[in-house]
């Protein structure tokens, strides 16, 4: 379960293997590489909840197939028990994450399809849904490597690109999102440094993207999440690239908390702020930022480190995961279809529009 491109050696975040489902879990890195089988739709739900699996595209892969392993034991009855839980499962697994808009796509997408299908028996509606599902996860791949083409221009010789939290590999099942231009550019032979916020409170942009462009070969350095304006105002920043988890059809998106801040500085220091955006994060069901229901986590995230307590006792504690970046602050959305730029709102919906879904 050696990840499928050849420019990375991680282990596959996701993986789908004689009707079984494996999950790469990121909280044990950058120090354990532990792939584990998840058995049933609790575990899926936990899986995707406890962030063992993250990054819109990847929870959307994992809620595909997660829902197939939760419809295993079904196989067996009539059409009608089967439709009533896939019903059932989609629902539930639907509350693991509110924001990445990815994961209500999938389950989404997956459940049509099953109604859609003529399929005479349970057995047959299910070999359906595993074949969407595995036509979701090869769309992952392809997106990615199209973002990766569409923002490789970008990338140019001795510029300094900022991300922030983990828009990579690890959130996808291909070469990520903010970072597909990174690795094709890299591939290319195109010298150029990276500069990676840590993204506390659960340190994302160290333990995930500082891991895996140091483990493919390219110049990254670690930041704190403070230092980001310094960075940019000692002009070593050219570019800021980030990911979303969902875009909403003016333009705004949310992203991992912090994200708004590098939005703002990047605007002072007159810097390029593009969005990596693979249409399944694109949700034109949602007007504008403000309608997007953001995730508040718990508040051991933020008082404790590494088992630790960093703070007094039963301070009060706020914990967003996400916060929402207002369009303007957006110079384009790099897409598997090219880069979109404003006004976000009509070139959004002319790109995407007919694709149906979560659009």
């Amino acid at each position: 379960m050696v990840s499928s491109s050849p420019l990375l050696t991680l282990p596959a975040t996701i993986a789908w293997k004689e009707d079984a489902l494996y999950l790469l879990d990121q909280t044990r890195l950058p120090h354990e590489s532990v792939v584990e089988r998840v058995r049933t739709v609790e575990e899926v739900w936990r899986g995707i909840h406890e962030l063992r699996v993250r990054g819109a595209p990847a929870i959307g892969v994992a809620g595909a197939y997660g829902l197939c392993v939760a419809m295993q034991p079904a196989r067996d009855g009539s059409r009608e028990a089967f439709y009533a839980a896939l019903e059932q499962h989609a629902a539930y697994l639907d509350t693991a994450r509110p924001t990445a808009v990815n994961l209500s796509w999938a389950l989404r997408r997956m459940t049509q399809a099953a109604q859609r299908s003529d399929a005479v028996d349970a057995e047959a509606l299910y070999q359906v849904m595993v074949a969407e599902a595995s036509k979701i996860h090869q769309e992952d791949q392809a997106i990615c490597k199209g973002i990766g083409v569409h923002g490789l221009p970008l990338i140019t010789p001795g510029s300094g690109v900022l991300t922030h939290c983990n828009a990579g590999a690890l959130a996808t099942t291909g070469l990520g999102t903010a970072t597909a231009p990174l690795y094709l550019a890299h591939q290319n032979g195109v010298a150029f440094r990276v500069f990676a916020d840590e993204t506390r409170p659960l340190l994302q942009g160290a333990r995930l993207t500082a891991f895996e462009l140091q483990q493919a070969g390219l110049d990254v350095t670690l930041i704190t999440d403070g230092m980001a304006a310094s960075m940019m105002a000692q002009g070593l920043v050219d570019v800021v690239i980030v990911g979303t988890d969902r875009v909403a059809a003016n333009g705004d998106f949310a992203n991992k908390i912090g994200t708004l801040g590098v939005a703002v500085a990047a605007r002072y220091f007159n810097l390029p702020f593009y969005v990596a955006c693979p249409s399944s994060t694109l949700d034109l069901q949602t007007a504008r930022g403000a309608d997007i229901v953001i995730e508040e986590r718990s508040d051991g995230e933020v008082t404790h480190l590494g088992g630790r307590s960093i703070a007094p006792p039963d301070i009060k504690v706020r914990n967003p995961a996400f916060d929402v970046t207002p369009n303007e602050l957006v110079t384009g959305f790099i897409t598997e279809r090219g880069i979109v730029r404003a006004p976000f709102g009509k070139n959004l919906a002319a790109l995407f529009v007919s694709d149906g879904g979560a659009l």
